[in-house]
């Protein structure tokens, strides 16, 4: 089950960038955004109702979902949204595939998690493979004071992004699902980023074509209910610091649909670190301790 999960989230959140990508241009990125998640939890709001779910939450549980909303479904895509407009969408990538080193360093500060070594392991072997795949795209911009102002906004929604992970973890510890909390906590994001865009005096006339609204369909169901659903579900079961390793993985996946829709050529220096990333995996779920259990399991299966 866990592994279903990971990798339906991988194949979602790794194909969501290219609608993302659609969506830029017209209509403002807080706009968009609300646009997303008062669909999403719209849908999340009907699938409970079908399935007969309570969607009640206690009183205890909503400053976290409060919490929750702001970090993942606010704040966490307006930093992304934005610094793509400034940063190589690879260095945002090279950025948020350090979300796994985020919630192992948040959840021992503020949850008094132990730090688990493996899972540390396969995060920084990842997060250098990350790195050898987008080494020709940082080349030439190390001077550029832009790019670093592009790369710190992407390290706040890479710290927001963490900080939500460990809010879910929080309330699934509560016995809450994340069908639940995620229907309120997209909420209350949408909520907060429409009051924002008025605020701000940003237009909400949403773009009509196909190719936007097409997008917006895809990241309000796949990329929000289906994908946040998976993947906080997730962390749940295996943890933060395991569950975020997948973000490791997203850049591989957009850079496979690249490879069609845009002619990405595959370097040497990238092939390596798709090496890197696999070896940093198997690392990360500990296989390499579970391997001989299993040997041993099919060993006396056959005696």
């Amino acid at each position: 089950m866990n592994l279903l999960l990971y990798f339906v989230t991988v194949l979602i959140w790794g194909t969501t960038w290219i609608a993302i990508k659609w969506q830029v241009g017209v209509v403002a990125p807080p706009v968009s955004i609300a646009f997303r998640f008062w669909l999403a939890a719209l849908a999340m709001f009907v699938l409970m109702r079908l399935a007969r779910r309570s969607v009640k939450a206690p009183r205890a549980a909503w400053p976290f979902l409060v919490g929750q909303g702001l970090a993942l479904f606010c704040v966490n895509f307006l930093c992304f949204y934005y610094a793509e407009q400034i940063v190589p969408s690879g260095l945002v990538a090279v950025v948020f595939s350090t979300a796994p080193l985020f919630n192992a360093l948040n959840g021992r500060l503020f949850m008094g998690r132990a730090l688990q070594p493996s899972a540390i392991a396969g995060a920084v072997l990842g997060l250098i493979g990350i790195l050898c795949l987008f080494a020709p795209e940082m080349a030439g911009h190390t001077g550029d004071r832009v790019m670093w102002l592009g790369l710190a906004i992407t390290l706040l929604g890479t710290m927001s992004f963490s900080i939500g992970n460990l809010l879910s973890s929080r309330m699934q510890a509560m016995g809450l699902h994340p069908t639940v909390t995620n229907s309120w906590a997209m909420l209350i994001g949408a909520a907060v980023l429409t009051l924002g865009s008025f605020a701000a005096g940003l237009p909400f006339t949403p773009d009509t074509t196909w190719r936007y609204l097409g997008a917006l369909a895809y990241l309000a169901v796949p990329g929000s209910v289906i994908g946040f659903t998976t993947y906080l579900m997730l962390v749940g079961r295996i943890g933060p610091e395991r569950a975020a390793y997948c973000t490791v993985l997203f850049p591989f996946v957009a850079l496979a649909v690249s490879t069609v829709f845009e002619g990405y050529r595959w370097s040497g220096t990238a092939v390596v670190g798709l090496l890197l990333v696999v070896a940093g995996n198997l690392i990360a779920f500990n296989v390499h301790q579970r391997l001989p259990s299993w040997r041993r399991r099919s060993g006396d299966a056959r005696t």
